[in-house]
């Protein structure tokens, strides 16, 4: 990706970015309430990832148990299980109010904010943990080479279940076959998964 190309996609999630965190405020708000109405615990979960310039938080609607990785350190089983593909099918530490902004992908938009900061893109390669990196191998130079996406062409055209091969492979041909215009598709095509629950 050249200089020009960087900045134009910069504009582009600045632009994009800033009218969907606005249009998206209210709805965020009365997601907000509803999952402190149903637990009390805080609305808001910093996953930790990776990006170009290292490590940094990513902002996530809380769609788990206050205590969810008090669970995961009791239970070596689980543990296990979570380290295959660093999550859980069936995972029951997910609320009940959770389990819907999952499913949607609503779960997501708080990281509009770090779209807007610059730490993420409004479309790039799928977000991992530093954990993960291992899995990614002479891959995970794609971290180093752009933002992860709040949506991406893994997320839209693949399977959420998939494992690391398949997620690596198509990680790497939306790096390497990047466009503006493949971008723009990615956008267009994130509102129907999610209005078919498939998640983002």
């Amino acid at each position: 990706m050249t200089g020009w190309q960087k900045n134009l996609k910069r504009t582009m999630d600045l632009t994009v970015g800033a009218a969907l965190l606005l249009l998206s405020a209210p709805l965020m708000a009365l997601l907000a309430l509803r999952i402190k109405l149903h637990d009390g615990g805080p609305v808001l979960f910093r996953r930790r990832v990776v990006g170009p310039k290292g490590e940094f938080d990513a902002f996530k609607l809380r769609t788990m148990r206050v205590d969810a990785d008090a669970i995961l350190r009791r239970n070596p089983e689980m543990r296990q299980q979570f380290e295959i593909n660093f999550k859980l099918n069936n995972d029951p530490r997910i609320t009940r109010a959770g389990a819907a902004l999952r499913r949607s992908g609503l779960d997501e938009l708080p990281q509009l904010w770090n779209v807007l900061k610059g730490e993420m893109s409004l479309v790039g390669p799928h977000m991992i943990a530093p954990a993960e990196l291992k899995k990614y191998g002479e891959a995970g130079w794609i971290f180093a080479a752009m933002k992860p996406g709040l949506t991406g062409y893994w997320q839209v055209a693949g399977d959420q279940n998939a494992g690391y091969d398949r997620r690596i492979s198509m990680d790497l041909s939306y790096v390497e076959n990047w466009s503006l215009g493949g971008d723009l598709k990615i956008l267009l095509q994130t509102p129907g998964r999610v209005l078919r629950g498939s998640g983002v």
